[in-house]
């Protein structure tokens, strides 16, 4: 299928949406889920295979201009974003449904538009070593989706291709991580490092674990930094990231004792992220909406990864069911997914709900709201999995605000 074909293609399942949504069963919202996905990340995997990402996507910053303004490092974020979120999604591979052949084109164009993108000859080959330092974000991101598609993706690339990766993945080491979330960009660098080449600077992931672990505050939160922030990054990066870095440890266990005690991690590090994702399900009112706090709210419904994330790995926590969640998640993406939340030309605007340029901080424009994918991690799971194959339940602020029974809520010992 062309590329132009597959955009349109891809429009019209989105001109039908309102069908879906009207039938209201879980095989219709999981199309609504892939067809709302498709079409956040449709340009930018259509212009970065025809390499045109950089002539063609807009770069807005939070004063509304498009000055040029992040424009060296905005592309990478729209890579790194989209195609960590979409990731799970590839990795399922199966070709066989009318959603197979929606994935069997877009796994066609993110292989093209990975290739272009550390193609140094490439007008949109994406360095990951600058300039300055929002590269390291986006190389880990990057990465973090390489580890979530690894059984897809990384096979069906040239082994050029392959080795390009590896080396800009090995060139983002020169860009220092703050002494914050940052640190585990540089270590989930360094898993997929290990996941690929079998090899990694080991020290990175320990001293982001440490680091990490005398952070913790307790009852599923760390400090961002020091420092607890009462935002969302420990979904946007933190809990996610310790999981999927351990994960890749755990594997390497006969490696040696350090790799053995930092892989055992793993188990603390999923028990506190589902403890986070339960909250994180609290927070989504009855109405689907729910709370602008901290910064980077302009990533909408990506602060929700360590809920999307936990019904990935099938670890919510007692009394949170996968149906009651995507019913709560569904609620939210609707909510959120607006008019104006895109351009005339399909791209990303910036803002919460809609286009609202003063939402987002100095460091964020265009490439940066591609971090809303990350809401998509479920359709990774297969489509008789429970999340997609039970009927829709109330989620938790739905029932109590309704009077029905509850459960108590209590805080985590661990």
């Amino acid at each position: 299928m062309g590329k132009r074909i597959f955009i349109l293609a891809m429009l019209l399942c989105i001109m039908s949406g309102s069908s879906y949504l009207n039938a209201a069963s879980p095989k219709a919202t999981r199309q609504y889920w892939v067809n709302t996905m498709l079409r956040i990340v449709a340009p930018v995997y259509e212009n970065l295979a025809n390499e045109t990402l950089r002539k063609n996507m807009p770069v807005e910053v939070n004063d509304g201009s498009h000055t040029g303004k992040r424009a060296d490092v905005s592309h990478l974020e729209a890579l790194g974003r989209s195609f960590n979120g979409i990731a799970p999604w590839l990795n399922l591979g199966d070709y066989t449904s009318r959603e197979g052949e929606q994935r069997r084109a877009m796994t066609q164009l993110v292989v093209k538009a990975i290739t272009n993108a550390v193609d140094p000859s490439s007008p949109d080959y994406l360095p990951f070593d600058g300039p300055g330092t929002q590269p390291l974000v986006d190389a880990a991101f990057f990465a973090q989706g390489l580890l979530r598609s690894k059984d897809v993706i990384w096979p069906m690339l040239d082994s050029q291709t392959r080795q390009r990766i590896i080396d800009e993945l090995k060139r983002s080491r020169k860009i220092r991580a703050w002494e914050n979330n940052w640190l585990l960009f540089s270590a989930t660098v360094e898993a997929a490092l290990l996941q690929f080449t079998g090899e990694c600077d080991f020290s990175k992931i320990k001293y982001a674990l440490d680091r990490h672990n005398e952070w913790y505050k307790g009852d599923g939160w760390y400090g961002d930094g020091p420092s607890f922030h009462l935002d969302y990054y420990n979904s946007y990066v933190i809990q996610p990231m310790l999981v999927d870095v351990t994960a890749v440890v755990k594997e390497n266990a006969d490696k040696g004792e350090e790799y053995a005690t930092y892989g055992a991690m793993y188990d603390k590090y999923v028990k506190r992220m589902a403890r986070l994702a339960a909250q994180q399900e609290m927070l989504i009112s009855p109405e689907g909406t729910f709370p602008m706090l901290g910064r980077s709210c302009g990533y909408r419904y990506g602060a929700f990864q360590a809920l999307a994330h936990t019904s990935l790995l099938g670890t919510l926590p007692k009394g949170v069911s996968p149906a009651q969640v995507r019913s709560a998640l569904t609620a939210v993406i609707k909510r959120q997914t607006v008019k104006s939340m895109f351009d005339d030309e399909g791209w990303l605007t910036l803002g919460f709900c809609g286009h609202q340029p003063d939402v987002a901080e100095n460091y964020v424009s265009t490439g940066s709201a591609y971090l809303c994918c990350f809401v998509f991690l479920p359709l990774g799971l297969p489509t008789d999995a429970e999340f997609w194959s039970g009927k829709d339940e109330k989620w938790s602020s739905q029932r109590v605000w309704s009077g029905e029974a509850v459960m108590r809520d209590a805080a985590i010992k661990y």
